[in-house]
């Protein structure tokens, strides 16, 4: 009897799994993972594109064809060794990787696979450099080789520790007290407009040290140039759009390619991924 009503209780779950596998087992692995982004509903817009361009890049023209009941971890090892071959960077290695793995377990949760296919698989080993900070002489150099804008986001994140879009966002009213500066805000690369920080809730900032340097190159370029609606950093060209990236990233670019200032190797910080 007791046979008889575990077999009559497992039978639902039984089916219901069965039909799972049947269901999304012969599923091609683009339809799949267009289905499993729809579920994303926390990634940013930056990040958004960033999964996008993975899929498009990477995942998708090695495997969107590829039903996702034919997974196995050799398949995924084989797909790093592809990208090994065709001389993909460790970073963009590791980053595939990771949204293949998320995309898979979640499959793997469906009880699509006997055994989880990224089981035992060495993920890329990706190793960033050491980050390189100029001496103080090198950073007098650097922050007075580019126009006014170049400099005021130099001492910006150099004086306060502030992320690019973070320091494009710049405003007089976040100057909270004589040493103190909230960010409250960035301008996002993919949109262009100010949002929220980055890894935070809205309405969430960082209060964070203001050397009396920095404050004093805010309130000159403020004299200098006028602000909008407090905001120093306004688009060149139209004043009503946010500060472009591109437009440091640019000045960034000519001052290490003329070689005129000595900037120390691995310095990254302007760069526009930074």
């Amino acid at each position: 009897m007791t046979e008889i009503y575990n077999a009559k209780k497992a039978a639902p779950r039984g089916q219901a799994k069965a039909e799972r596998i049947a269901r999304y087992g012969s599923m091609r692995f683009e339809e799949y993972s267009t289905q499993w982004k729809a579920g994303q509903r926390d990634l940013g817009p930056a990040s958004v594109a960033h999964l996008e361009s993975l899929l498009n890049i990477h995942l998708l023209p090695l495997l969107g064809s590829r039903r996702m009941n034919t997974f196995d971890h050799k398949v995924v090892e084989g797909f790093l060794q592809i990208l090994e071959r065709n001389g993909v960077g460790l970073a963009a290695q590791a980053n595939a990787f990771d949204k293949l793995k998320a995309i898979l377990l979640d499959a793997n949760r469906l009880g699509l696979f006997d055994d989880n296919p990224v089981a035992g698989v060495k993920p890329p080993q990706y190793d960033p450099q050491r980050v390189v900070i100029p001496s103080p002489e090198q950073l007098r150099q650097i922050r007075t080789t580019g126009d006014d804008s170049f400099r005021l986001v130099c001492d910006l994140m150099s004086g306060c520790g502030m992320r690019n879009g973070e320091a494009f966002a710049v405003n007089l009213n976040n100057i909270v007290a004589d040493d103190v500066y909230r960010i409250t805000e960035q301008v996002n690369r993919t949109t262009c407009q100010y949002e929220r920080l980055k890894h935070r809730k809205a309405g969430e900032y960082r209060d964070v040290p203001l050397p009396a340097r920095v404050r004093q190159t805010i309130e000159w370029y403020a004299d200098e140039h006028g602000t909008v609606d407090g905001y120093l950093l306004r688009h060149p060209g139209d004043p009503t759009r946010t500060f472009p990236h591109y437009h440091i990233a640019n000045q960034w670019q000519r001052i290490k390619k003329a070689g005129q200032v000595d900037i120390p190797e691995g310095m990254v910080g302007l760069d526009p991924e930074s």
